[in-house]
């Protein structure tokens, strides 16, 4: 399973789902695969602001929005291992977003991506 299709990607390997002014962050299976074994995640702080492309864990995971990091996987500090075997269902962390328009500007620039247009970038 490369990706899904109600879900949006970023050319750095990064999945956003995105719900009204949420967006929950994860790594792609492409991403956990060229990683290999994850043994390690140091995750981003709650309530940390954040801009666009800022690095959010210790496995250079770029926050692909701008906002407020709302929530993080506590699951995955005491097992990160997780993302190996399901990177679609272990999300890393939620992002109140500070500008929902800012989705649109980045789809058009080609910095979001649809599914198919990832499978096209890893294919």
């Amino acid at each position: 399973m490369s990706s899904i299709p109600n879900l949006l990607y970023t050319n750095k390997h990064t999945w956003v789902n995105i719900d009204k002014n949420i967006a929950t962050i994860g790594i792609t299976d492409y991403a956990q695969k060229e990683l290999s074994d994850i043994i390690f995640i140091k995750l981003p702080e709650v309530d940390k602001q954040c801009t666009k492309d800022s690095v959010k864990a210790a496995s250079d995971i770029y926050t692909p929005l701008s906002g407020k990091i709302i929530a993080v996987n506590k699951e995955l500090e005491n097992d990160p291992s997780l993302l190996n075997y399901d990177p679609y269902k272990r999300w890393i962390f939620k992002l109140k977003m500070s500008d929902k328009s800012e989705v649109n500007k980045l789809l058009t620039s080609d910095e979001l991506l649809t599914s198919d247009e990832y499978e096209k970038l890893i294919n």
